[in-house]
C-alpha cells in the first residue's frame, strides 16, 4: 500500500479544497478537475462526492480506478478506492471539524454523500538508482560504479588492472 509523505498530507489536510481529475477512458488523460472537499483520517486521505454515487467526477473515479489530485501546492497521480463501514463515521466528524461552519456540510454527511466515499492514495513514483560521475564525466550507478559485469564484455582483467581502472576512474 502506498502512503502519502507527511509534508505533503499535512498540506492537503488544511487545504480548503482539491481539485479532482479522474482519468479519461484511455488511462492517461486526466478529466477536468472538480473542485471538491477532503478531510484525512489515520494518515489516509478520503473525498466524497456531494451529489453521491451520480457526481460526474465519482463515476469516473470508481470506474477508472485512478487519476490525478491537486491541493496545497501538491498535485499528485492516485489510485482511488471505495470505501464502506464504520471509517464512514470517523470521516463524518473529520468534515464536521474541518468544514463545520459550512452551509454545505449537512449533505457532505448524509447517506448520500457517505455512499460516495472514497479513500486516495498516491500512485507508486518509480525509484530511480542514484547515479555518480567518474573522471570527465561518464555517469554510472553509484551502486556497482559502472564496473558490474566488466568481465563478462571484456576480456577478464587481472586484480591490480581492475584496482588501477577503478583508481583511475575516482
Amino acid at each position: 500500500m502506498n502512503t502519502w509523505p507527511k509534508d505533503e498530507l499535512a498540506r492537503i489536510a488544511v487545504s480548503d479544497d482539491l481539485h479532482i481529475a479522474p482519468f479519461r477512458e484511455d488511462g492517461k488523460t486526466s478529466s477536468t478537475p472538480t473542485l471538491i472537499w477532503s478531510v484525512v483520517v489515520d494518515r489516509d486521505l478520503y473525498v466524497r462526492g456531494y451529489k453521491g454515487r451520480n457526481s460526474h467526477w465519482y463515476q469516473a473515479a470508481i470506474r477508472q480506478k485512478a487519476g490525478r489530485i491537486s491541493a496545497a501546492e501538491v498535485t499528485k497521480e492516485v489510485a482511488f478506492e471505495p470505501v464502506i463501514g464504520a471509517i464512514n463515521d470517523r470521516i463524518d466528524e473529520a468534515y464536521r471539524r474541518k468544514y463545520g461552519k459550512s452551509p454545505y456540510l449537512a449533505p457532505m454527511i448524509g447517506e448520500r454523500a457517505r455512499a460516495a466515499t472514497l479513500r486516495v492514495t498516491p500512485k507508486s513514483q518509480r525509484l530511480t538508482m542514484p547515479r555518480r560521475k567518474l573522471g570527465q564525466g561518464l555517469e554510472v550507478s553509484a551502486l556497482s560504479l559502472g564496473c558490474m559485469g566488466y568481465g563478462k564484455a571484456q576480456e577478464i582483467p587481472d586484480r591490480p588492472q581492475m584496482i588501477e581502472l577503478l583508481h583511475r576512474a575516482l
